[in-house]
C-alpha cells in the first residue's frame, strides 16, 4: 500500500523536471532516508507526543541548501502524516531517475566469488543485450548455480544445478 502512494507522490515530484533536478531532489531525500536507520529518528517521527510542525522542522534539518519546492514536499507529507514514506519515495525515485539515465544496476548471486573481469563480461553482455548501462553487485549466498537479477528492468535469468539434474531426469523418462 505504501509503495502504491510514494509512486503518486514520486509522479507529482518529478512531473515537468529534467534529470539534473530530480537527481539533486533524490539526493536530498536519500540524506533523510539514512537516517530513518537510527531507531530514536523513527521514533519521534512515530511518537503522538511529538507535533507535526516539529516533526517537519527535524526532517528539513538535514537539509543543506535545499530548493523551496523540496520543503514545501516535506510539509505536505508531514501534514498528511506520512514523512515516514521517505524511504519508499526513495526507492520509487531511484527507479525512476534510472529509467531517465538509462542506468540500471542488478545482482549476480552465486555460492562462490567470481572474478572482477566474468562479472563486468556479465555486465558488457545484458547492456548489448538490453541496450543499457548496468552495474553487477554480487552477492555470495547458497544459491547452488548462477542468477543474475535486473530487478528494476524485471529481468531474472537463473541456473541450477538442481534444475538442470531435474530436467535430465525428465528427458530420460521421456526417452526410455
Amino acid at each position: 500500500m505504501n509503495d502504491l502512494i510514494a509512486k503518486r507522490y514520486v509522479k507529482a515530484l518529478l512531473d515537468g523536471r529534467d534529470v539534473k533536478s530530480s537527481t539533486a531532489i533524490y539526493n536530498d531525500l536519500k540524506t533523510i532516508s539514512k537516517a530513518f536507520n537510527d531507531e530514536k529518528f523513527t521514533l519521534i517521527l512515530t511518537s503522538s507526543e511529538v507535533k507535526s510542525s516539529d516533526k517537519v522542522e527535524l526532517v528539513i534539518s538535514f537539509l543543506e541548501n535545499s530548493s523551496d519546492d523540496l520543503k514545501n514536499f516535506i510539509k505536505l507529507l508531514g501534514t498528511n502524516k506520512r514523512l515516514g514514506l521517505i524511504p519508499a519515495i526513495v526507492d520509487e525515485l531511484e527507479s525512476k531517475i534510472a529509467k531517465m539515465n538509462n542506468t540500471y544496476t542488478g545482482v549476480v548471486y552465486t555460492n562462490k566469488e567470481l572474478a572482477a573481469d566474468y562479472i563486468s563480461s556479465i555486465e558488457k553482455k545484458f547492456s548489448e543485450r538490453f541496450n543499457v548501462k548496468l552495474t553487477l553487485s554480487q552477492n555470495i549466498c547458497d544459491y547452488d548455480g548462477i542468477k543474475v537479477d535486473i530487478d528494476s528492468l524485471g529481468v531474472e535469468i537463473a541456473f541450477s544445478k538442481e534444475r538442470l539434474k531435474s530436467q535430465m531426469i525428465d528427458h530420460i523418462l521421456k526417452a526410455v
